[in-house]
């Protein structure tokens, strides 16, 4: 099995002037978690570092972390860190011991005053983007993301219950918080809960909105579970879904089932050789445009492991190819603000009277799926039928 640090140490391998390196400093928590398996470090704080040669492998952390590290970590050489010996003297007594020139770090999560300690350590460096690291999956990593995924089904299913006339979009969103926890597990992230008007935001906060008689119900959640996370939405109907919603909702489904399709229609070869991203993304955003809707404000998807985004990204300007062993997100929507009704807002409110629908709002429906055995296999469950409440 190709593990992390043979990973990183394929780039490595490559000379320097080829774009290699000599090192990676590996500063993320994500990352930390992904190479050495610990998941002890606070993600609001710097508490600690990984540093990589083509030989040996080492974590700079303080003495609170000293015990766990030599218990939990004992495939990394420990050096400590204190007020008498500090970060940047560590990383040049590494750089003279193993003759490091050039060094690697995560350009996106190491910040600037931090970049230019690093400057003074080594005499080149620069970015590199771990993410590609991350985005092929073990069979290991799958089957966590799918233990999460199914948790995620079993509160999609316990939340239904809890959808009543009065209840708030914050008080649903602490029962799926409180839910999952109970389960003994954690968030992925914030859950979004949106009534009505609420669900033509895709990243809506969730506020002390109560739920009305023939409203929309979004509701956009995931599971963290032994550090891999899950992510689904699902929107439903509170009362009796008319016409128009009807159309949007099998607008948005039968967009997914197009992009999901794709993928079975692709020879081995093809699956084999890999997908562009952008081609799947395509296919639901045309879909959508075609039945006189705007495109999807969003990507159509994300990758997904030890973070709820990471790569790969399906979107239209995505460079990334699809291959086996990537878990990612399906997630097309239609919002339609006030204005995308094309009618004044007094005959849009009396029209939305008469017919029993709120005047705008909108529906996203998002599973996670995993590419396998040259197909696309489903890893959320919830039923996609439109439930009316």
């Amino acid at each position: 099995m190709i593990t992390p640090l043979i990973k990183v140490r394929n780039l490595l391998s490559k000379n320097p002037s080829a774009g290699g390196f000599d090192a990676i400093l590996i500063s993320s928590v994500s990352n930390i978690i992904y190479f050495t398996n610990y998941s002890g470090f606070s993600k609001d704080e710097r508490e600690a570092y990984l540093f990589i040669t083509k030989n040996q492998q080492y974590i700079l952390t303080d003495g609170r972390y000293t015990a766990a590290v030599k218990t939990l970590i004992p495939d990394f050489k420990l050096i400590e860190i204190s007020s008498k010996f500090s970060f940047e003297k560590a990383l040049k007594n590494l750089t003279k011991k193993h003759k490091i020139k050039k060094v690697g770090f995560e350009g996106k999560n190491i910040s600037f005053l931090e970049h230019k300690k690093l400057l003074k350590c080594f005499d080149d460096s620069n970015h590199r983007d771990l993410d590609s690291l991350r985005s092929v999956k073990t069979s290991d990593e799958i089957l966590k993301i799918e233990k999460a995924c199914e948790l995620g089904d079993k509160t999609f299913k316990y939340i239904l219950k809890e959808i009543k006339l009065g209840v708030s979009e914050k008080e649903l969103a602490v029962k799926i918080e409180l839910f999952i926890k109970q389960n003994l597990a954690d968030i992925s992230f914030p859950p979004i809960v949106a009534f009505g008007a609420n669900s033509a935001i895709p990243h809506h906060q969730v506020t002390n909105s109560k739920l009305a008689n023939n409203q929309i119900v979004l509701l956009d959640f995931g599971v963290k579970l032994d550090n891999y996370c899950s992510d689904m939405t699902r929107t439903v109907f509170f009362g009796s879904a008319k016409a128009e919603f009807r159309r949007i909702y099998e607008i948005v489904l039968t967009s997914q089932q197009k992009a999901i399709q794709q993928f079975n229609n692709l020879t081995k070869r093809q699956l084999e050789k890999g997908i562009k991203a952008s081609e799947i993304d395509k296919i639901a955003r045309n879909y959508i445009i075609s039945k006189g809707y705007s495109t999807i404000p969003h990507s159509l998807g994300h990758g997904i492991g030890l973070e709820v985004h990471e790569g790969p990204h399906l979107s239209p300007k995505s460079k990334d190819i699809l291959k086996e062993g990537m878990v990612f997100s399906i997630e097309p929507g239609i919002y339609l603000p006030a204005e995308a009704l094309a009618l004044p807002e007094p005959l849009a409110k009396r029209r939305s009277a008469k017919e029993g629908i709120p005047n705008f709002g909108g529906v996203r429906i998002e599973d996670l799926a995993v590419l396998e055995k040259n197909k696309l296999r489903l890893l959320t469950h919830s039923p996609k039928n439109l439930i009316e409440l």
